[in-house]
Order: C-alpha cells, then structure tokens, then sequence
C-alpha cells in the first residue's frame, strides 16, 4: 500500500534532535513518506546554536515547486521561517499545501533565537493547526505575558479568531496543553516527564499532528494523538545520554 506524503518545511539540525531531521523521523516513526524543503542550515548541538544560514527564498521556492509539482502531498508542517521573504514563498503556495499546521519556531529549547515574529506572520492566515509554546503564543501577540490557564485560554482564542484555523498552546513542562478549535477551549492534561531530553519536542508535535491529519484524523483527535506520541517518545529517551545538553526524543519507542 502507497504511504501518504507529508512534507516538512523547516530547518536543518546538525545535531540532530529538531528541525528537519526531527520530523522526518516522526514522519518515518508513524508510517508516512516524508518529503523535505530546507529554510535553514543551523550549526548547532545539545549545547546551542553557534550558527544559522537562511536558504535563499528562490532556492525554497525551487524545492516547494519541485515536491509540489511531483507527490500527492497530504499534509504540510512548517517550522523555521529564517526570514519574511521565505514566509511569503510558502504563503504564496497555501492553496497546495493541505492540512497546513504549522509551528512557529522562534526560540530553540537552548534559548538561542531563531527567527522574529515579524518573519512568521505571512503565514498566520493560512494554518489549519497553529501550535506556539506559550512564550511564542505572548510574542505573537505582542509580547504580552501567557503564562497562567486563563491567559493561556485567551491567547488561543485571540489566535484562532485571528487566523482562522485551530491553535494548540502547548504547556511545556506543566504537561497542560490547550486547544481552541471551532470555537470551543479544551484542556489537554498529560503526563509530565520527568527528564532533560526534551530537544525537538515541539517539533516533533506538530509534525505528528500533521500525520495524523494526512491519515484523516478530526484537529482534536490528531491533536490527542501527537500529545500521546511526543510523551512516549520523552520517556524512551529519558535516560539517554547524548551530548552534554538537552538531548532529543527517541521517535521510534
């Protein structure tokens, strides 16, 4: 049977743990054909980020047109926008880019910035599945604080009124992840994990969320489905000892 097609338009990890390298292995973790567009090349590790080099937005262009124009693409996650430019080049193709979820990467889990708000707002219109941590959710907003339940409530709404789609606020290490979709707020418990190797989990939620949409999954049950996938994939990894930082999930528990 022919996998479904799913496609990630992100940036590069030299270590391995997020990015690009993240998703195809969540991709390949839950039995769908991952297909790639680079936006960035970040020289980084467990320990940091020392380097980021933006692909030019025509050679984006070349790879979006070149995936599109060949496969069948059933879902679309997009992570690192290093600039504006790149973002209008994915915006200018929303209309072929299905299921659309997309994860606006602003800081990496070591704390190093990777693009500005202003490089990820093309984009804010189009996504069926917006997934910001609640820093990226106040910046995107503004900057405003989203830290309690209730401001973490109203930064969903706020950002689904505005865009049009479903927006997840993820919890981070309180495990509390909320859904606004279709003009009702859930709360989304989980299991804390208790471990330092949580390199690449955000990345690894939307494009778990961007599977389970490909295979026909409802937002709130892709939703619930990648949640239960990135905790299991925390706690097969918890105890590895990859790099003398945050270390990454191990996808294939």
């Amino acid at each position: 049977m022919t996998p479904a097609v799913v496609l990630t338009i992100a940036g590069s990890d030299s270590g391995g743990g997020a990015g690009i390298q993240a998703d195809l292995k969540t991709f390949a973790a839950l039995g769908v054909y991952g297909v790639s567009v680079v936006t960035a090349i970040t020289a980084q590790n467990t320990l940091g980020v020392t380097g980021v080099h933006a692909v030019p937005a025509a050679m984006v262009a070349a790879q979006l047109d070149a995936v599109l124009d060949d496969f069948e693409v059933a879902a679309v996650k997009v992570g690192m926008v290093p600039d504006r430019a790149v973002a209008e080049v994915i915006a200018a193709r929303a209309a072929r880019l299905p299921n659309l979820v997309v994860d606006p990467v602003l800081v990496a889990t070591s704390g190093s910035r990777l693009s500005a708000v202003a490089s990820v707002e093309p984009l804010l219109a189009y996504p069926r599945v917006l997934t910001p941590n609640r820093h990226e959710a106040g910046a995107l907003l503004g900057g405003r604080p989203v830290t309690s339940v209730a401001e973490v409530e109203s930064a969903a709404e706020e950002l689904a009124r505005r865009g049009g789609g479903a927006v997840v606020v993820t919890g981070s290490e309180s495990a509390l992840d909320i859904l606004h979709c279709d003009g009702t707020t859930t709360h989304l418990p989980g299991d804390a994990v208790d471990t330092a190797n949580n390199h690449g989990s955000g990345c690894t939620f939307s494009s778990a969320i961007a599977v389970r949409l490909a295979l026909g999954d409802r937002v709130p049950v892709a939703v619930r489905a990648a949640k239960s996938y990135v905790t299991n994939a925390l706690r097969g990894g918890k105890d590895w000892k990859l790099g003398a930082g945050p270390g990454p999930l191990n996808h294939f528990v």
